[in-house]
């Protein structure tokens, strides 16, 4: 070949080397646009369902029942009357004093769990677990039938404990926030480096200041990260000061009162503001909190596991579990009892009248399935397209390129909503929604409304773990597919769903649970027809008709084992073929 022919092979070679080059160029371009605009409608969602209803409740805690401008003059008169601003300050108390009491009581736990050798703990950690698995205000219910006037303990113990009031709200906000704060401290006690016991033991030093100058360092900040989640389930909570609060008022029922009692919406608006101001105080404390925790984990860290502990320790930390599991364990059979009981504690004949729901209009044609039925709807079309949005909201703040300032932002908006409580969420969507000149007025009064307050008020948890699965995946994924001239859509749906599937099922797990249980959100949206099971819990509860309140709990709680087994076979199922897939 002369010198010319090889020079024009040479070209020609270079020119079909570039033609890929410039429709790579050209695919990578579009590309970028369809990135930019599926993360405008994230952010647009977010605006619509999360900070739009929050201005519109904002504006109207402004504002007098004509709609005139006012300025603070309701909070000034909200913090001026003693009988109304008294509730501010006995919600803080409960919430710390709940707080505390929380936090002790699931480090304990969770130590057990995590750091001895004491037998059962598979069982003790499953029965930790059970109060996630029925709303707050069935739990306050228990307590009435144990430690009310009338309760069985306090006819066998013979000692009131005075539980209408504080020590009622305390002890089923204590129930409800409890597994909780023992997931996070579990976590981090078994993330707990070993090779600084170790150095300890090489050093001779004492279990007891081990204790407290290795591992309680170590946790500090899962510690805070719990008492938070404590403090805002304790200080949004509605159903447990509605069943057991008695004439103890907090933020929570206040706004209930104010607006479905006595129709005063705005000052329900300026209680809401009143009620957020703390959760997102705590809400910021904790996230700088967490931005210093990343930088102590390290990749070579070698995990702490179970060792036995001395004699009287492994006794006291045993008796302790078993207690707080018996008592967990006593609360559900109190449920399960008073479920199939004609009328507690005067007659104790067993019945299945209380399935009936007689009392409850839109019961009559169906019996407990209408209900029922539209809570499985309403958790379904939250597990589906709240997996959806939080996991592709997720993909694309973390896996996108450029537009570091867009994506910061929403990952901001995307953690937000942990910060504002459900009865919050819940009247600022009716200021949003039920307005006939709002184009989506025709969402109000609809399973998709209930579905999508519920998405916002648990978007947070389920976005962070998207974003933690997304973290553990390589990035050379795209960068393959990048090579092999595949558009993003395809990798997302070819290799990076089906390797986070396992994390995807955890999401929609999460949210079917707390949809079947979930209350202070939805308890302003309902509209005849459209009750969920646990909105009627609460409204069985408001008639008298307690069994039949706890007898509708059990099925929730039935549907939610059942969900809980589902989810659980799904998942092995996806983890073993996940693991055949990385194998080969």
């Amino acid at each position: 070949m002369t010198l010319p022919e090889a020079n024009v092979g040479v070209s020609h070679s270079l020119r079909v080397a570039r033609r890929p080059r410039q429709r790579v160029k050209h695919r990578v371009g579009l590309e970028g646009i369809l990135r930019r605009v599926l993360l405008a409608l994230v952010g647009v969602g977010l605006m619509l369902f999360l900070v739009y209803p929050l201005y519109r409740a904002l504006v109207r805690s402004l504002q007098d029942r004509s709609g005139t401008f006012v300025g603070l003059e309701n909070y000034i008169e909200y913090f001026s009357t003693p009988a109304t601003s008294i509730s501010f300050q006995n919600s803080l108390y409960i919430s710390v004093v709940s707080t505390v009491i929380t936090v002790v009581l699931a480090f304990i736990y969770a130590y057990a769990l995590t750091r001895t050798t004491i037998a059962g703990r598979g069982i003790l950690r499953a029965v930790a677990l059970l109060p996630m698995f029925i709303p707050s205000l069935v739990q306050a219910l228990a307590f009435i039938y144990m430690f009310g006037n009338n309760g069985f303990i306090t006819r066998l113990l013979g000692v009131n404990i005075g539980l209408y009031g504080k020590v009622g709200i305390i002890m089923s906000e204590v129930f409800y926030a409890f597994p909780h704060a023992l997931i996070i401290l579990s976590t981090a006690l078994a993330l707990a480096d070993s090779r600084l016991y170790e150095a300890a033991e090489s050093l001779r030093t004492s279990s007891r200041r081990a204790f407290w100058t290795i591992t309680l360092p170590g946790v500090r900040y899962a510690l805070l990260s719990a008492a938070f989640v404590a403090f805002t389930l304790a200080l949004t909570d509605f159903g447990a000061p509605k069943v057991v609060g008695g004439d103890y008022a907090v933020l929570a029922t206040d706004i209930y009162t104010r607006v479905m009692g006595q129709q005063d919406f705005e000052m329900g608006a300026t209680i809401s503001t009143i009620l957020l101001v703390p959760a997102v105080l705590v809400f910021v404390l904790d996230r700088i909190v967490q931005r210093r925790q990343v930088a102590l984990v390290t990749s070579n860290i070698v995990p702490q596991g179970p060792k036995p502990h001395g004699r009287l320790v492994q006794m006291l930390i045993t008796v302790s579990c078993v207690a707080v599991a018996g008592f967990i364990l006593v609360v559900y059979g109190t449920v399960i009892v008073g479920a199939f009981t004609r009328f507690w504690p005067y007659n104790l004949e067993p019945t299945l009248r209380n399935f009936t729901f007689d009392i409850v209009g839109v019961q009559r044609r169906g019996g407990a399935l209408v209900i029922l039925w539209n809570s499985v709807q309403m958790a379904g079309m939250t597990a589906l397209f709240g997996t959806i949005a939080v996991f592709v909201s997720a993909y694309l703040i973390e896996k996108s390129r450029g537009m570091s300032t867009a994506r910061s932002i929403l990952y901001l908006l995307c953690v937000v909503p942990l910060a504002v409580p459900g009865m919050v969420k819940g009247l600022s969507y009716i200021f949003a929604f039920n307005d006939p000149a709002n184009p989506l007025y025709i969402l109000y009064g609809t399973m998709l409304l209930l579905s999508i307050s519920t998405i916002m008020h648990y978007f947070t948890v389920p976005f962070l773990t998207a974003m933690t699965a997304l973290k553990q995946l390589d990035p050379e994924f795209e960068s393959i597919g990048e090579s092999l001239d595949a558009p993003f859509y395809r990798t997302f749906w070819r290799v990076t769903i089906p390797v986070a599937l396992p994390s995807i099922l955890s999401i929609a797990m999460y949210f079917f649970l707390n949809a079947m249980v979930t209350l202070s959100a939805i308890v302003f949206l309902f509209v005849p027809g459209k009750e969920v099971a646990s909105l009627a819990v609460m409204l069985l509860d408001d008639a008298g008709e307690s069994a039949q309140a706890m007898a509708m709990s059990l099925l929730i709680v039935l549907v939610g084992f059942t969900a809980r087994g589902l989810f659980h076979l799904a998942t092995r199922g996806v983890e073993r073929r996940t693991q055949a897939w990385k194998v080969r």
